[in-house]
């Protein structure tokens, strides 16, 4: 065991695999795999398993973690999906060390396999209609009855599996079915389809060379048994499919007999993470695309600024247990904001800017003020923050008339600018609308990091140099949908009427500070008072300015959820 593992917390997995260990299993090996299907982008579901897994193999000495993409229905399959998901594994820290695999490599295998089973009389062919099939199979709480083709023959099955292989038949005609027990109470044991034919689809692996493909549940446990697998964790929902796990591979005789372990999955509220519903709206438009910012993919949340090793705390934090829960938002946002709050440099931001004109500073003059990058880490240095005749301020940070509990500027009285010196409101300038458009205020030379003799200032606000400052469109994401639990409230018939209509805000006039000028795409800051921003990944391009708002600084759905 790595000496690390010793200090990490013990759940009930980690417990299975020291007992093992002890007993002297597996010869001493633990060896893991994480198998998604190629159907899809990852979501934060799969961060927890990803880190679970590789997590295994890394806590003990020797131990292995695959990468295996289970791709046997190429329908809905391809290599942007293989692609994506290979760079969201990188990217979350964790490296199969060329330990990469797919089902598709066993084919040929898994079809010696499955003529194994027909000739041991332990499968058949199958013709009933998927209709029939699914009333010859009965319901939970009454059996299922025999298909008319079970007792075949185990010369006629295997001729007609070796006509399914070869083309022969089209789809939907013929199934290869396990021959198990069609009263089972498992309805999962109930003589299970082993393969079915799929012709006019090409397979990103292995092209055309096949037109019957093997089910999930006989390929994923032969996978596991062919490469060594010792403990194969899934989440709960493959509990009722452990018997048929354990079926194939004791019908089959294989040497490898790797132990299925179930742990909950990751239900995150105001997520969903059903791969059919993200698909939903990626494919309507809802969102733009599989990495937006608001959705609950590894590579949204990686656009949106999320840092890796906030997304492996927030795992290690959620902990694994045997029983469903509903994890809350709030706990992933503070281990974000904990993260940031030590790792991210400090800018300003204007999100919505009026302009201030100070009019006892010398026109045409820039002052080279300095700025820290960070106000508890020297280490990350300082800055150049130019301070001109007319700035910019926040609107929000504006009022004519307030009490005393508005610490920011209000007219004929002062404010202090972050970093800069103390300014007082003594003119407000407006359109004929009505409407605010200059700040005519005076500022006092003697305050620059020190506080004005005999009065006291309270409020501090941050500003940008109108000279010096860089246009730039900031994206306020927020949750994407407005109950904590979309993917069963009942309120309303569809998922898609329970999104957020706020859940992006753009704003297309914001300025910044010089120094994001030319900020490189994916760094995260803190624009001070407002929030953690990071440079979007796909827009920051040719001169252009983009932010996502990965977090707020303080958690503003607390008071909603009350």
């Amino acid at each position: 065991m790595n000496d690390d593992a010793t200090i990490k917390p013990n759940n009930f997995i980690r417990n299975i695999i020291n007992a093992d260990l002890a007993e002297g299993k597996n010869e001493g090996r633990v060896h893991t795999r994480f198998p998604p299907e190629p159907n899809g982008y990852l979501h934060i579901g799969h961060a927890k398993s990803i880190c679970l897994n590789f997590g295994l193999a890394n806590d003990y000495d020797g131990g292995l973690c695959n990468l295996r993409f289970d791709d046997t229905n190429p329908s809905k399959e391809n290599e942007e999906f293989v692609n994506a998901i290979e760079k969201d594994v990188r990217w979350l820290g964790f490296d199969w060390q060329e330990r990469l695999f797919f089902s598709s490599n066993y084919f040929q295998k898994l079809f010696d396999y499955a003529v194994q089973l027909i000739e041991q009389g332990d499968a058949y062919v199958c013709d009933l209609t998927a209709e029939e099939t699914r009333e010859y199979r009965g319901t939970l709480t009454e059996p299922g009855k025999n298909s008319p083709y079970r007792d075949r023959s185990i010369a006629e099955n295997l001729d007609l599996f070796n006509r399914m292989r070869a083309g022969e038949f089209p789809d939907g005609s013929k199934l290869l079915r396990a021959k198990i027990d069609m009263a089972s109470p498992n309805v999962n044991m109930r003589d299970p389809a082993v393969y079915r034919i799929r012709h006019g689809v090409v397979h990103h692996q292995t092209g055309t060379e096949w037109c019957i493909y093997p089910m999930y549940d006989y390929t994923h446990c032969l996978s596991d048994a062919i490469e060594g697998i010792t403990h194969s964790i899934c989440t709960l929902e493959f509990a009722d499919h452990r018997p048929l796990y354990d079926w194939f591979l004791d019908t089959l005789k294989v040497e490898c007999h790797p132990q299925q372990i179930e742990f909950s999955r990751l239900n995150l509220q105001y997520a969903i993470t059903s791969k059919r519903k993200l698909t939903r709206l990626v494919e309507e438009n809802i969102v733009d695309g599989w990495n937006d910012p608001r959705m609950s993919t590894i590579s949204g949340m990686r656009r949106r600024g999320y840092p890796a090793s906030a997304i492996r705390e927030f795992c290690e934090r959620i902990g694994v247990t045997k029983s469903d829960n509903s994890v809350e938002m709030e706990i992933l946002d503070a281990c974000i904001r904990e993260e940031l709050n030590e790792t991210a440099p400090r800018a300003m931001v204007v999100l919505d800017p009026v302009k201030v004109v100070i009019t006892n500073y010398p026109e045409d003059h820039t002052e080279e003020l300095i700025a820290p990058n960070h106000p508890q880490k020297e280490e990350m240095g300082t800055r150049i923050v130019p301070f001109t005749r007319e700035l910019y301020i926040d609107r929000a940070d504006f009022k004519e008339e307030a009490n005393n509990k508005f610490k920011r500027l209000v007219k004929d009285k002062e404010v202090r600018l972050r970093n800069a010196y103390v300014i007082r409101c003594d003119e407000v300038i407006k359109d004929d609308a009505g409407e605010i458009t200059e700040l005519h205020c005076s500022y006092d030379p003697e305050t620059l990091g020190k506080n004005p003799e005999g009065r006291k200032v309270k409020g501090v606000i941050h500003w940008v140099s109108a000279e010096h400052g860089v246009q730039a469109e900031v994206r306020l994401y927020d949750r994407l949908f407005t109950v904590p639990h979309p993917d069963s409230d009942k309120s309303v018939d569809d998922f898609i009427d329970l999104l957020n209509p706020n859940s992006l805000v753009t704003l297309s006039k914001s300025v910044v500070e010089k120094s994001l000028a030319s900020t490189d795409a994916g760094v995260v800051y803190q624009f001070e008072r407002e929030g953690y921003f990071c440079a979007d990944e796909e827009l920051c391009k040719n001169g252009n300015l983009v932010f996502n708002r990965t977090v707020t600084l303080r958690d503003t759905w607390a008071k909603i959820d009350q």
